[in-house]
């Protein structure tokens, strides 16, 4: 059997998202699940990525009540070349948001709708001061996809 691959795709401007988007990476790449983790920042994101994976799993942080503009960017240059191929892709979405979120979970849920892409669960909001739980979150969360992608789950 192929192997699988999650993508992860994570804006990553501050030491503590890039402890983020490293916490993902080791999640998707625990010793227990034999599949190819590739970790990429969205404006190095091509749509041949997108279409190469099985699992999507995205990280942002929140800015003025939305999701960053580089994220915003990637959905804008992928959207069309992905969108009739990807229908039903796995996919997690995780938030940095120093205070509610709401605004950038919405955006995406209106977002992957039109893709048609399966939420394997509730954004993960990480809201207000840093604290150290954050990067074990978004581990498991990372954990969870790679497992359910490799064993035919999602």
């Amino acid at each position: 059997m192929a192997t699988k691959t999650l993508l992860i795709v994570a804006h990553a401007p501050s030491p503590n998202t890039k402890k983020l988007a490293q916490a993902a990476y080791d999640g998707g790449n625990h010793p227990d699940i034999d599949i190819k983790v590739i970790l990429k920042s969205p404006q190095d994101t091509q749509p041949e990525d997108v279409l190469a994976a099985d699992a999507l799993l995205l990280g942002t942080t929140e800015n003025l009540a939305y999701m960053a503009g580089l994220t915003k960017d990637f959905f804008d240059r992928c959207y069309y070349p992905v969108l009739e191929e990807k229908q039903g892709m796995p996919f997690a979405l995780y938030i940095r948001a120093g205070h509610d979120g709401t605004g950038t979970k919405n955006a995406m849920k209106t977002i992957t709708t039109g893709l048609r892409w399966e939420w394997i669960q509730e954004a993960l909001i990480l809201q207000g001061s840093w604290q150290d739980e954050f990067t074990k979150q978004v581990e498991e969360l990372a954990m969870t996809l790679a497992a359910g992608i490799e064993a035919g789950i999602y």
